[in-house]
């Protein structure tokens, strides 16, 4: 695998306003959906993103290709700064930037045939160079993910769900991306054809070369794909490594209880395993915790620091990446687990701010 970066990310932050008022609107506060997040993605490799849904992760993903503008930080692709850029120049950038969201369905226009769906990418950045070549082009596409030709003059209420989602891929793959973002690309498919997309994702990429973020909260589903994987807690960062040493050591006590969640099929292992239980319900993105965002559930919190100053995101081990005060006391058991009083926490009032969805005019957008 190359060494070489293909995307850089620094101290990105997405806060959406919350509004109020009858005549005139007003800020009365924020929901800091992405609040501080710093990673890379190597040319060629596969970075899986997984956190709790409300986490930011789906927000972080939209925000790296601009279909959310960022309030704050950088995106650096292939060495031009995304910050700054818009227009028809942004437009242009985005052929390499392609997205395959979350639900198919709702994603494609029911009052699109398959082909529409695809060559309106393709003209969008100007490859259309002709009859022949497109519709050699669109054959090329469907047989790549693995559907016929014949699906050509169908309309996507005709297909499967994992057929929409295989024709998410092709839209996306139809303008030659370098970076493919996929949202949550198996959640709403069965577990039989979770893992047919899958496998294609992963011949899609040997194939064309490409580069892929995974968004999703099933840690199995990352665990087979990704080559790192970074772990987001309430629109951070809080762990970031190789897929083996995730897996084989998790240091952050975010990230131990969510694998610890992860069924393990044999029983022996499983009764005797360490189960880790979190107290109370996930925080409000508009008024996070202060200090460590997860000292409010975690089992190894301390007096000191937890609650008052921020963890930054520090390499622990080469190339394992813990935001944790006490992670090497944790893992050397100088600190014990103990059990979290769970606290009452207010309703969410976003002010009808529905975080990390996916609209039609993103996925337009996307497109080009």
């Amino acid at each position: 695998m190359t060494e070489q970066l293909l995307v850089e990310v620094d101290d990105l932050a997405v806060h959406f306003p919350i509004k109020r008022g009858v005549v005139l609107d007003r800020t009365v506060g924020y929901v800091y959906a992405v609040d501080g997040v710093s990673l890379r993605v190597r040319k060629g490799e596969t970075y899986g993103l997984v956190g709790e849904s409300g986490c930011g992760k789906s927000t972080l993903g939209r925000a790296l290709l601009r279909l959310e503008k960022p309030t704050g930080g950088r995106v650096v692709f292939d060495g031009t700064d995304l910050s700054a850029m818009k227009g028809e120049r942004l437009r242009r950038m985005r052929r390499r930037m392609q997205m395959v969201f979350q639900d198919p369905l709702a994603s494609l226009d029911p009052r699109q045939s398959v082909e529409s769906l695809l060559v309106e990418g393709i003209r969008a950045h100007g490859l259309d160079k002709g009859r022949e070549s497109t519709a050699k082009r669109l054959r090329e596409l469907l047989s790549a993910v693995g559907l016929p030709s014949t699906s050509l003059r169908k309309y996507p209420h005709e297909f499967s769900g994992g057929q929409r989602q295989r024709i998410g891929i092709a839209r996306a793959l139809a303008v030659g991306p370098d970076l493919l973002v996929a949202d949550e690309p198996v959640s709403a498919l069965d577990v039989s054809v979770q893992a047919q997309v899958l496998n294609l994702l992963e011949d899609l990429q040997d194939e064309f070369g490409l580069t892929y973020l995974v968004i999703a909260h099933d840690l199995a589903v990352v665990r087979h794909i990704a080559d790192r994987i970074g772990v987001m807690y309430l629109g951070g960062i809080v762990e970031e490594s190789e897929s083996d040493d995730l897996y084989t050591e998790p240091l952050h006590p975010y990230t131990r209880a969510l694998l610890s969640a992860v069924p393990v099929p044999d029983p022996v292992v499983e009764d005797q395993r360490e189960q880790i239980l979190l107290s109370g319900d996930l925080p409000s993105p508009a008024a996070p915790p202060t200090g460590c965002r997860f000292h409010t559930r975690c089992p190894w919190k301390q007096q000191t620091r937890c609650d008052t100053e921020r963890p930054v995101l520090r390499e622990i081990s080469p190339g394992h990446r813990v935001a944790c005060h006490y992670a090497e006391e944790i893992r050397s058991g100088a600190i014990a687990k103990h059990d979290v009083e769970a606290e009452a926490v207010a309703p969410d009032d976003f002010g009808g701010i529905a975080v990390g969805s996916t609209s039609p005019a993103s996925t337009t957008e996307a497109l080009g």
